[in-house]
């Protein structure tokens, strides 16, 4: 019996030993990444961004085939299109000041992007696709970027962007004192 116990002993003790060595030296792949980061270019930042419209895109996108299956792919696109005004293009000649009112000629709202937000965005399924999975899923973000740019184009983007300038400088331009502001767009 004395025997047999110090056999169990001496197995558990090499068990244990042999389980830390593994997990130590066996944690899984060893990931090494080097950067070597350079600033390409650094730019005045002007745009003031005054709206952002989110869309939702389901896209059914489809390669039809004379031959073989068609392919497809299913998903749904998060996207933001964002309207701003170049503040940048504003020019002294754009701001009169008289006594306690103010007028400025802002310039025309624009678009500043349109984004689609991968992260948000889902692969929901794909049908056929075989190789050519990841080709279809690129045409398929493509054709709803474009999507979303036409009917951003459509949109009251830019009717937003006026009204939410005249929201944000109005009480700015009042602290600064004056209580007569005309604000109007090029």
């Amino acid at each position: 019996m004395g025997k047999f116990l110090k056999f169990l002993i001496v197995a558990a003790i090499l068990a244990v030993g042999a389980w830390f060595i593994y997990n130590k030296y066996n944690s899984g792949p060893l990931v090494e990444s080097k950067h070597q980061l350079l600033v390409d270019r650094i730019e005045a930042m002007g745009k003031l961004e005054l709206v952002k419209y989110r869309y939702s895109d389901v896209v059914e996108h489809k390669n039809v085939n004379t031959f073989l299956p068609d392919a497809s792919v299913l998903l749904i696109v998060k996207a933001d299109a964002v309207g701003c005004v170049n503040l940048t293009k504003l020019t002294p000649e754009d701001i009169e000041v008289i006594g306690d009112s103010v007028a400025i000629r802002l310039p025309a709202p624009e678009i500043c992007y349109i984004k689609i937000d991968h992260e948000a965005s889902r692969v929901y399924d794909t049908k056929m696709a075989f190789m050519r999975e990841a080709e279809l899923v690129d045409e398929a973000y493509k054709a709803a970027e474009k999507a979303v740019a036409d009917d951003v184009k459509k949109s009251d983007i830019l009717q937003q962007t006026k009204a939410n300038a005249n929201t944000v400088f109005k009480p700015l331009l009042q602290g600064l004192g004056f209580s007569k502001i005309n604000l109007t767009f090029k």
